[in-house]
């Protein structure tokens, strides 16, 4: 997904091209690109589905493009021992702070009777264990939020296939998130480099899927008829009437 404001490259416009003719290709001709998905803050770069989703074989599918190995890693980091990771940090950082108070009653914010329920003001404190401990807890706090979006999409059951779309050796096949597709590009297409796992999807979850698929592309259609209305009125000069006989000349 391209963050907003933030340019695409020519690549990652091209992987995401390139996805939607290989869906296309294979059933999954309701396709749009930049897909709000449903039960998640998540943009797909491209989500496509096939017709008839109430039926018992159709399928969904979603596809995320990474032209680069920078833009692979910000997504990729596995749920799997984060939080027992994040709790092992808080845990440590609230030992030291209790220790750090107890050694330094100055810091005492002096706004409780008794000294054990008081705070402590640490805002001021050069502790080079403390700021480490800070330093890494919100960095895995902050990886654990924004960098998970392979797994969580996964465990969702975001659609009935998932796809990572990519350049040639961009990652090694053991980064490889689980349960995803692997789609590389040589040359104009796309060759498939591993198979998904096919994920069990109701009826209800595709149709909310093919929704936001319709919305986005409506949405899309929407700016083009702006832009070409504005177009219009912004260079197009007014047409003058032929005269008529009688009328001003």
């Amino acid at each position: 997904m391209t963050a907003p404001g933030t340019s695409e490259s020519p690549a990652h416009r091209e992987l995401k091209r390139l996805a939607l003719a290989w869906a296309a290709a294979r059933r999954l001709v309701l396709g749009a690109t930049e897909v709000r998905l449903p039960r998640s803050n998540y943009r797909a770069d491209v989500a496509a589905a096939t017709p008839r989703s109430l039926s018992a074989n159709a399928f969904t599918a979603v596809f995320e493009c990474k032209a680069s190995r920078a833009d692979f890693l910000i997504d990729s980091a596995p749920e799997k021992g984060a939080r027992e990771e994040i709790a092992g940090l808080r845990t440590r950082l609230t030992a030291l702070r209790g220790l750090i108070a107890s050694h330094r009653p100055d810091l005492r914010r002096s706004e409780e009777l008794f000294a054990e329920f008081d705070a402590y003001d640490l805002r001021g404190l050069r502790h080079e264990t403390h700021d480490e401990l800070s330093a890494a807890l919100r960095i895995a706090e902050r990886k654990f939020l924004e960098g998970t979006k392979f797994a969580r999409l996964f465990r969702w059951r975001s659609a009935s296939l998932l796809y990572l779309v990519t350049e040639d050796e961009l990652l090694d096949p053991t980064e490889l998130p689980e349960g995803w597709g692997w789609l590389v590009r040589r040359g104009d297409a796309l060759e498939l480099r591993a198979r998904p796992c096919l994920r069990d999807t109701t009826p209800a979850e595709r149709v909310a899927l093919v929704e936001r698929i319709t919305a986005a592309l409506a949405a899309r259609e929407r700016v083009r008829a702006a832009a070409a209305l504005s177009g219009c009125s912004g260079t197009t000069p007014a047409a003058t009437p032929p005269a008529t006989p009688g009328g001003p000349s």
